[in-house]
């Protein structure tokens, strides 16, 4: 790479400590307004960019990244999420792409267990009552939930988020069940006291609580669909903080509608911020708009790691968080 500092453009406004820091270092063009860039936008960013810094809200797709400047070698992520970034034709191109893994492990995690709390105990009718002033008095059987010690939790998706919450389901003495593409080693299946179903429909069958916590890809596309969210009980309970696209929402409205489910809490959607107007209004079910990683530690964390691996480009090295097709 040249001695003089890269050319850098972040898409979105970002913690002022990690703006800060990016001008320090580099040649940088900070966003004014926190909206997404139109596409034309982000068209001309990416003409006179080295390095791009996008979000999840960034659709970098072929046609896009067709468009890129021979000056684009890096799309530096702020996410771990890259579903919305064509890694491959960015490969193609010679443009390198990198992510932030693993640190809004814990934050997911806690938010997974909220929803699962807050969906089983009821919360969010019991808050309703209060902001409406419906609440007449204390009655000994108003707004029955059910206790998490005992209950069977089904993970699905047993990487980093999903030991995450397995490690604070045993806190709450939850019976933890998990369904990967590859078993755990036994070691750590003994350290989450967790049981591995290779059967996702049988494990579905059996559990109180589905917490969905894969990746989306072409394989997870609505693997919660109609028939397999059809196997669960009729008291339990779904929740998603991973990607909404694995999860059928058409079909979730209709059955917890129908009382053929008890309840989901959802922070992510099927289509983005359109989220799915039977959903809406449901008593039984928590709606959250993406808050899994809405933490300042994380988003701080997030920040220093996009820092780095385009510091490690510009020593002229690979980013140690560089995306590659095969991981996908």
């Amino acid at each position: 790479m040249p001695s003089q500092r890269l050319s850098v453009v972040v898409t979105r406004r970002l913690p002022e400590a990690v703006e800060t820091r990016m001008t320090e270092l580099f040649n940088v063009k900070l966003r004014d307004s926190d909206t997404p860039m139109t596409r034309e936008e982000m068209v001309t960013a990416m003409r006179e960019a080295d390095v791009l810094v996008p979000t999840i809200t960034d659709e970098i797709d072929a046609g896009l990244i067709a468009q890129a400047g021979e000056k684009l070698r890096l799309i530096a992520n702020y996410g771990a999420g890259v579903d919305h970034i064509d890694v491959e034709t960015a490969r193609r191109r010679g443009i390198l792409v990198s992510n932030t893994p693993g640190v809004l492990t814990d934050d997911t995690a806690d938010m997974t267990m909220g929803l699962i709390l807050a969906v089983t105990r009821r919360m969010a009718e019991g808050m309703a009552e209060m902001q409406t002033g419906d609440w007449g008095a204390w009655s000994p059987t108003a707004l029955l939930g059910g206790r998490l010690g005992g209950r069977r939790l089904g993970i699905l998706g047993m990487g980093r988020i999903g030991q995450a919450v397995a490690r604070r389901a045993r806190a709450f003495g939850m019976q933890v069940h998990y369904h990967n593409r590859r078993k755990l080693r036994p070691e750590a299946e003994e350290a989450l006291e967790a049981t591995y179903w290779e059967s996702l429909d049988q494990m579905v069958a059996r559990m109180d609580v589905i917490s969905i916590n894969c990746p989306h890809t072409p394989s997870t596309f609505h693997l919660m669909n109609a028939r397999r969210l059809g196997l669960m009980k009729k008291d339990a309970v779904i929740v998603n903080t991973s990607r909404g696209e694995v999860l059928d929402e058409n079909a979730l409205a209709r059955m917890v509608r129908t009382g053929e489910l008890a309840g989901a809490g959802l922070d992510v959607y099927e289509n983005g911020t359109d989220v799915n107007p039977d959903l809406r209004g449901l008593p039984n079910v928590v709606l959250l708009p993406h808050m899994g990683s809405a933490t300042r530690e994380g988003r701080m964390e997030m920040g220093e790691k996009v820092i780095i691996n385009i510091k490690t480009f510009a020593d002229g090295h690979r980013p140690p968080d560089q995306v590659v097709p095969s991981m996908l």
